[in-house]
């Protein structure tokens, strides 16, 4: 299964948890930035009015009535400001068309409403609290009103406000430093895994070794059991290719010494089978030994190199055909694969090209991804039937019987890209012949 679909991938757990905290932060701090000042603001308009209310109460005991009838105010109310003009501070009683002031109104008079606010002098926003009485010489109430200048109060509240913000901000700027160096030391012990990981990839170490927290320990534990079982198997593998070739090796030079003694008809028919023999021993117990090495997660190979070292030996096995093979493969292109498996993956499948092209042989690459590259051969031969593309891939199976070969070559091909997370596909060739695709992993970096 191709690498790209068994993986997808996600972002960083760093990226995951400072994106989290930072989109808290910003929903605390936004509503601390507005729903701080409005406490702040219903707390100063309550205290302000309570002093406003202790001024209507010392007015609503000094209102009488004058000898006239008419409404006065025989004393002056304890805070000067009333009798300095426009000072902020203001009162008002009215009853019917009749109304008398506080001497800080001078020649204006209060303004508005509840709803859109009220104005006082030089367009003044006040802050008015309001109440009717009634007096025993009048039979209409009489409505007082105490105001106060609140440009004061709000920029107090601006400059509360401001400084909240500051404060915030900073909090959050230092919640922020501070989460991410609490991330990065608590993620530590993911990076040294990680290192060591690729220390075990490049076959410099064959477990992982250090100090970890309680929590990873386990998965470290189970890691090293999955790599000495995964060296183990490799290693029996081969002991047992190894014992299974040697054990052969004597029956089959007793059938070739056998063989020798016959007569030449005989020996003919004979003797390509017991080489065949010989040559499927001989390569399967390479491939185990292979399959044993240490460094084989670290394997890199430059597929150009190789596809003009095959073509060389290619041209002279089959130089009276005149094929022409055309290398445009990166040279600087490395793919994530042993050298000797890389010889059979594409040996297999240019000599595969050279048995059955007319006269031209193309390899090129397509990039897939990041982690995986395209190599692709094709010829100008006849090709294959679309209905035979996934049977000729099966162990064995030949289309041409009157051609030499054991029907083994894109099996191998497909069981090797296979077993490096790759794939092999066939198709029709713009050229007119086939075209093998080959997804082969890049190495890591």
């Amino acid at each position: 299964m191709p690498i790209n679909a068994r993986a997808k991938h996600l972002p960083s757990l760093r990226s995951r948890l400072l994106l989290a905290a930072t989109v808290w932060l910003f929903i605390i701090t936004l509503a601390a930035g507005y729903v701080v000042p409005s406490f702040i603001k219903s707390y100063l308009i309550d205290q302000e009015k309570q002093q406003l209310y202790l001024y209507l109460d010392e007015l609503t005991g000094l209102a009488d009535v004058d000898s006239t009838g008419k409404l006065s105010l025989p004393s002056k109310l304890s805070n000067p400001r009333f009798q300095s003009p426009y000072s902020g501070l203001y009162w008002a009683l009215s009853v019917n068309d009749t109304q008398i002031r506080s001497r800080s109104l001078w020649d204006t008079q209060i303004s508005g409403n509840e709803e859109d606010g009220y104005i006082g002098p030089n367009e003044q926003s006040l802050l008015v609290v309001k109440r009717k009485f009634f007096l025993p010489e009048i039979d209409e109430p009489v409505e007082l009103a105490i105001a106060a200048n609140q440009d004061k109060l709000v920029a107090t509240l601006q400059q509360l406000t401001h400084g909240l913000w500051i404060i915030l901000l900073t909090m959050a700027i230092g919640i922020l430093v501070l989460t991410w160096l609490q991330v990065s030391w608590s993620l530590w012990p993911l990076r040294k895994l990680q290192n060591n990981l690729k220390k075990v990839r490049e076959g410099q170490s064959t477990e992982l070794t250090g100090f970890y927290p309680a929590e990873i320990r386990p998965v470290i534990d189970d890691l090293n059991a999955l790599l000495f079982h995964y060296q183990e198997l490799l290693e029996r593998a081969r002991n047992h290719a190894g014992n299974l070739s040697h054990a052969l090796k004597t029956p089959i030079a007793v059938l070739n010494n056998e063989v020798g003694l016959l007569d030449e008809n005989t020996k003919q028919k004979l003797s390509p089978p017991l080489l065949q023999l010989q040559q499927h021993i001989d390569y399967h117990l390479g491939r185990a030994r292979m399959a044993g090495a240490a460094n084989i997660l670290a394997a890199k190979t430059a597929p150009s190199t190789r596809v003009d070292a095959i073509s060389l030996a290619m041209d002279k096995v089959y130089a009276n055909r005149g094929v022409v093979l055309v290398n445009e493969l990166d040279s600087e292109l490395n793919v994530a694969v042993e050298k000797r498996d890389l010889d059979e993956i594409i040996g297999n499948l240019i000599e595969n090209s050279y048995k059955w092209s007319k006269s031209l042989i193309r390899v090129h690459q397509s990039d897939t991804n990041s982690q995986q590259v395209s190599i692709i051969i094709e010829d100008d031969g006849p090709g294959i039937d679309k209905s035979k593309y996934e049977s000729v891939l099966k162990r064995g199976v030949r289309l041409d019987e009157s051609t030499p070969g054991t029907g083994l070559g894109l099996n191998i091909v497909s069981e090797l890209a296979h077993s490096y997370r790759g794939s092999l596909t066939l198709s029709n060739s713009a050229l007119g012949g086939l075209k093998a695709e080959l997804v082969l992993p890049l190495p890591r970096n």
